[in-house]
């Protein structure tokens, strides 16, 4: 504490306002003979304790940005070292010999474990190099637990299982389904211009409910496909509310812009249903609505059953091969009109690059970019020019994932002749 002493007259007058709490007046009077003085002392309590207080706080803040600083240095340094140890060691990161139990291949598996994801994919005798080059994409782009359900013929789930167990998809998790033909039987035509006529299992997507009885969810996809992306971003598709399926639009994604230029209608429904008939003006379906493509669905398997979608379908069948419902456009298509049909107006959308269609049609390398078929999830080569055929658009993004056949049964028409 310090003691401030001032001398002043008796005249003068002293006020003082002291509204601080720190300091204090004390006046007093003393009586001197010769002066006549009032001594006021002025006590006035020291700030030390508050600039010490302040101190306190900015050598806290100072430490605390030293501090910082310290970490900032230290982080650089052990950068800076790692960067060195990387230059050193050129090889860090590979998988050396004695790393062979923590190979992707080994950890891709241990991730399989999930819950299953169910695919649904038909396999002809003669479209068999098409089905394991689909499923081989399928299976080496996920980490997820597919689980494949291969519907086919008696005459071919021998050779499909000896081609599977002998190459590297010998540990996929598969079931192999006959096809009944007699489940079509009065439900198709037999026009011989009818190429699906001959292809029975062209219509097991119809009935994915009897496939699948346990899945809530599926995804079927035909065999002419290549899938560059991760199948469960597909199987997770947003389903709208009491929607059954999802499809992928035909006339209004990237992918099918150009492609069926000049093609007329073959991407409305026009192009698949007669609207002269009857029964197909009752339904007040605008024929310029754009058609989808089912090559590929994302199916609610429980919304499906619900609905009864697979009787409804086998409803349309059977009244085509008594009215003649569909339209000569595409004559060669007797499975999308009855789910063109059945889905008018009550289906959801397929993500466009999860469907990246007409690849087999006529231009299609002239019209989409390299960069364009490489960000692609998934390619269908629909259309008459099929990559293991003669010519192909593409064909070369199909080869990287055909797998040879043991049996040497099947060859490419492309590497057949070549060869030869």
């Amino acid at each position: 504490m310090t003691l401030f002493v001032f001398d002043i007259p008796e005249s003068a007058v002293l006020t003082l306002n002291c509204s601080s709490s720190s300091s204090r007046v004390i006046s007093g009077h003393q009586a001197n003979p010769v002066h006549n003085w009032f001594y006021v002392f002025i006590l006035i309590r020291d700030t030390d304790a508050a600039v010490n207080m302040t101190l306190r706080r900015v050598n806290v803040v100072i430490l605390l940005l030293l501090a910082v600083a310290f970490l900032i240095i230290v982080q650089r340094n052990l950068l800076n070292l790692s960067d060195f140890l990387h230059k050193e060691n050129p090889d860090a990161g590979m998988i050396l010999p004695f790393e062979a139990d923590f190979s992707p291949a080994v950890r891709l598996e241990s991730a399989r474990k999930g819950e299953e994801l169910p695919v649904l994919i038909t396999a002809a005798e003669e479209r068999l190099g098409a089905v394991v080059a689909a499923m081989n994409s399928v299976y080496q782009n996920s980490r997820a637990n597919v689980v494949f359900t291969i519907v086919t013929m008696n005459d071919t789930a021998d050779h499909l299982k000896l081609w599977l167990s002998k190459t590297k998809l010998k540990n996929i998790k598969y079931n192999i389904i006959i096809f009944q033909p007699e489940l079509l039987s009065g439900k198709i035509s037999k026009d011989p211009q009818t190429r699906e006529a001959a292809q029975p299992l062209a219509f097991a997507r119809f009935y994915l409910p009897t496939y699948l009885p346990t899945a809530e969810r599926a995804v079927y996809l035909d065999d002419d496909i290549i899938v560059q992306g991760d199948i469960q971003e597909l199987f997770e598709t947003n389903l709208k509310p009491g929607h059954a399926a999802a499809f992928s639009e035909d006339c209004d994604s990237a992918s099918a812009k150009g492609i069926v230029r000049g093609a007329g209608s073959q991407n409305n429904y026009l192009g698949f249903l007669d609207f002269k008939k009857a029964s197909i003006k009752k339904l007040g379906m605008r024929a310029n609505t754009c058609s989808f493509n089912p090559g590929v669905i994302v199916a609610n398997l429980t919304e499906w059953k619900n609905q009864n979608i697979s009787h409804q379908l086998e409803h349309w069948m059977e009244l085509n091969t008594k009215e003649d419902l569909y339209s000569k456009t595409l004559a060669e298509s007797i499975t999308t009109p009855p789910l063109l049909i059945v889905f008018y107006k009550r289906h959801s959308n397929i993500d466009p690059m999860w469907h990246v269609r007409h690849l087999g049609n006529t231009g299609a390398g002239n019209r989409y970019s390299p960069q364009f078929v490489k960000a692609a999830k998934l390619l269908h080569w629909n259309g008459h020019y099929k990559p293991w055929g003669r010519t192909s658009a593409f064909s070369d993004v199909w080869d990287k994932w055909f797998i040879p056949d043991p049996t040497g049964k099947f060859h490419p028409v492309r590497r057949h002749a070549d060869d030869s």
